[in-house]
């Protein structure tokens, strides 16, 4: 029987014959980065998939390898770059057949290049633009590149730039287009022309967990005078119930020392392993185990409740740090003086 062409095989049905080829152990570092209804789908074709002749396993590591290359010089350079490059090493008809695989799911993020640019030397460029388009750019940077960039900018731009980012939804991609032209002309081409999603609360929390305490702080409070709802909602996402793990052991107790056990007990309940044990083990064994029994003896608890008791314990926490009695780690450079 004649061994089937990659280009009659399914992407699942290639996805199982390349995990079969790599074998138990690389495929199960694999499937850590799956979702469960994709594992499910693949154990199954996989299960289903009989006799492969090495001339179809060959034909598909090929494919992966030239899609695998195919994204490496995507991320170094874009789809021009990585055409010309596919070009020169696969010939240019395999090299067209390999970018129209990938573009037809692959997004290429805009302003790519500014992601590989220094953040200090990013600032130049942008500093002076509108607050608009200041935080249009840094919707698509990394926490750590757009926390430097919106800590240097001056205090009165800081938070309009962080409100316009938490309140942006989709942008055209003509505008896109247009601003990424006056940063970098030579990928204008890379824009998807489809709207693309960017900013929001989330974009902006993930900013602000960076940025040293002042800079936070200094944007919280302006939000709450401008957009009392935005601040309310971006605060009840900086720090969640889990983030407990966080702290050290010290400020583990002193939060405690604030929190009513029966608020504790109902916020621990569909809390995992881990964060309970932090709790209990900054307790006393005698209120660790009054804790763990009342859990047990509140039987199933409504999720709403659950949400509210580890909110109020969440606010303590806020409360604490903000009088300087605990500090939260975070990624900004707060420095502590001993």
């Amino acid at each position: 029987m004649a061994s089937p062409k990659t280009q009659e095989l399914s992407g699942i049905q290639k996805s199982a014959i390349l995990l079969i080829t790599l074998g138990p152990e690389k495929s199960a570092k694999i499937f850590k980065h799956l979702k469960e209804d994709e594992i499910e789908t693949l154990t199954l074709e996989i299960a289903n998939t009989r006799s492969i002749s090495q001339a179809t396993k060959d034909q598909v590591l090929d494919e992966f390898y030239e899609v695998c290359l195919a994204q490496q010089f995507i991320a170094e350079g874009g789809i021009a770059y990585a055409k010309d490059l596919l070009e020169k090493a696969l010939g240019a008809e395999k090299a067209m057949d390999v970018i129209g695989k990938l573009t037809a799911s692959l997004q290429v993020r805009p302003f790519e290049f500014i992601r590989k640019t220094d953040a200090s030397q990013l600032l130049n460029f942008i500093q002076d633009e509108h607050p608009q388009t200041i935080a249009l750019i840094l919707s698509y940077l990394s926490s750590n590149q757009a926390s430097v960039i919106i800590s240097s900018l001056p205090p009165d731009k800081q938070a309009d730039v962080a409100k316009r980012i938490a309140m942006m939804d989709r942008t055209s991609p003509d505008v896109i287009k247009s601003i990424e032209k006056v940063l970098e002309r030579k990928l204008a081409s890379l824009v998807n022309q489809d709207y693309t999603i960017a900013g929001g609360v989330d974009a902006v929390v993930e900013i602000l967990n960076t940025v040293d305490r002042g800079t936070e702080k200094h944007i919280l409070e302006t939000l709450e005078v401008e957009e009392p709802e935005l601040a309310d909602e971006i605060r009840k996402k900086m720090f969640v119930f889990e983030d407990i793990l966080t702290l050290d052991d010290k400020s583990i107790q002193r939060v405690l020392r604030e929190v009513d056990n029966n608020e504790l007990a109902v916020a621990l309940k569909s809390t995992n392993e881990e964060v309970q044990n932090v709790i209990f083990n900054n307790m006393s064994k005698r209120l660790a185990v009054m804790i763990k029994e009342d859990m047990d003896f509140m039987g199933p608890v409504r999720m709403k409740d659950v949400e509210e008791a580890q909110q109020k314990i969440v606010n303590i926490i806020r409360k604490l740090e903000d009088s300087g009695e605990i500090i939260i780690s975070r990624g900004g450079g707060d420095e502590i003086v001993v």
